[in-house]
């Protein structure tokens, strides 16, 4: 097996811790976040770098509504219904942020998310949003007005295009894989706790549960320590597992 299969089967087969919160996260964070990224027999609920370029390709060929519907979803982390109440003063189009009310908390709750230029672009092209901006009522009408179920049968769809399989195949994991993906990038944890709304850091930390490229970078080297010759005249005892 080649070392870029290995890092796909660390990345993707099992859980791995890559660091540690002993010190500011309770032992019940990690149990939990054990049972979201996880299944029963250790399978993925999120999906890897990998399946994420797919999808966005995937999604790319979609129709524009709904291509851009999926595009933002994987590029903010958002929820469904997150994405379903945008209007179009929900964007702030020249510094490429959007503006989303975060669900699931008890109060009232705005967060900023900064995405692609080029995505902000292809929003304000379909939609007209600078236009729909200048009007007092246009401003605040949802950009897709579907249901739901509909919206999850778009990124259903997607998924199928990019062949995508399993629990990860969702849109709970296309947000999970938005927090592993930004977490391996280097985004910092207190700011991916505030892109995708968690009002617990905890909350945040289990993505630090999935091995990441600094990890892998540790692994390979020891790979090629241990299938490195030993040095000449060097006389101590030969390893073996």
């Amino acid at each position: 097996m080649t070392p870029p299969q290995l890092g796909h089967a660390l990345e993707s087969s099992r859980k791995s811790a890559c660091d540690s919160l002993t010190n500011t996260v309770a032992r019940t964070g990690w149990a939990t976040g054990d049972r979201e990224l996880y299944g029963s027999t250790g399978e993925r609920k999120y999906l890897n770098r990998e399946e994420r370029a797919r999808f966005l390709a995937a999604a790319n060929g979609l129709e524009p509504g709904p291509s851009l519907f999926a595009i933002l979803m994987a590029w903010t982390g958002a929820r469904v219904s997150e994405l379903l109440a945008l209007t179009p003063s929900s964007f702030q189009i020249d510094t490429g942020v959007v503006t989303i009310v975060t669900l699931k908390r008890r109060k009232f709750t705005v967060r900023e998310v900064p995405i692609p230029p080029s995505l902000i672009k292809r929003l304000d092209q379909h939609f007209g949003l600078r236009r729909l901006q200048r009007g007092e009522h246009s401003a605040q009408q949802r950009l897709w007005t579907w249901h739901r179920v509909t919206a999850w049968r778009h990124i259903k769809h997607a998924m199928a295009l990019a062949h995508v399989a399993g629990k990860q195949a969702c849109p709970r994991g296309l947000r999970h894989g938005f927090g592993v993906g930004a977490l391996q990038s280097g985004v910092p944890l207190h700011l991916i706790q505030r892109w995708m709304g968690h009002a617990r850091l905890s909350t945040t930390a289990i993505y630090m549960n999935v091995c990441g490229p600094e990890e892998f970078g540790f692994a390979e080297r020891f790979w090629h320590h241990r299938a490195s010759p030993p040095a000449q005249g060097h006389h101590g005892p030969a390893l073996s597992y």
